[in-house]
């Protein structure tokens, strides 16, 4: 019996074999913990706004997993941000309890939590950009797919920007748990220098272990 690569996690598709265990076992988590979060949430409303992005992409990824598979790392860090986005559309992202308990150990004054959602908002897509660039476009090995890459991502938070305010002029003060401004006048551009933030770590620490991914991906569907 052939060895397994664990280094790269990375394990063909469309080639036959069983499904992978991993993809199966973060689906199952992310609909479970999707489940708990819509109980008795701090506000309905909230919990869709924030979590219809799982909502819309869990379904896309099972029903084109067969065509078009994801790597490893991919699908880990998809399942991560879908958890912080559920725990954020839960309790409102400026009352999550960890948020509450790292403003009053270190003297912040606000609850982190919503920096941290949007760090991933860069962190997280810069992997998904890279990738769909990689597999079907000419971009793979670029000098190019780095920047576009971050420029992508950037793009998107400031598109999110917008579906806040138009929520904003819809909602009214409805919308204020949405928002999560915590009275700050300049959270609209903190929100969007933390994505950007958050691509541009991802793009520097994670694309030598995509690459790699993406290789071993590539080498096992051209055997098929």
């Amino acid at each position: 019996m052939p060895a397994v690569d664990t280094d790269s996690l990375s394990l063909p598709a469309a080639t036959g074999a069983p499904r992978r265990r991993l993809p199966v076992l973060l689906t199952g988590l992310v609909t479970a913990a999707l489940a708990i979060s819509v109980w008795q949430p701090h506000d309905l409303m909230t919990w869709f706004l924030e979590t219809v992005w799982i909502l819309i992409g869990l379904p896309v990824i099972v029903l084109t997993w067969r065509r078009f598979p994801l790597t490893n790392l991919l699908c880990c860090l998809l399942a991560l941000h879908a958890l912080v986005l559920m725990v954020g559309g839960h309790y409102t992202y400026a009352q999550v309890p960890l948020g509450d308990w790292a403003r009053d150990t270190f003297g912040l004054d606000r609850n982190p939590y919503d920096r941290l959602g949007h760090l991933m908002q860069g962190f997280v897509p810069a992997v998904l950009v890279r990738e769909l660039l990689s597999r079907t476009s000419p971009l793979r090995g670029s000098r190019w797919l780095a920047p576009l890459t971050v420029c992508a991502c950037l793009a998107f938070s400031a598109l999110f920007e917008m579906f806040e305010w138009a929520a904003a002029v819809i909602g009214g003060s409805a919308a204020d748990d949405f928002l999560a401004t915590q009275g700050d006048v300049w959270d609209t551009q903190w929100d969007m220098f933390c994505a950007l933030i958050g691509a541009v770590v991802s793009v520097l620490v994670l694309s030598r272990f995509h690459d790699r991914q993406l290789a071993t991906m590539r080498a096992a569907q051209s055997v098929v």
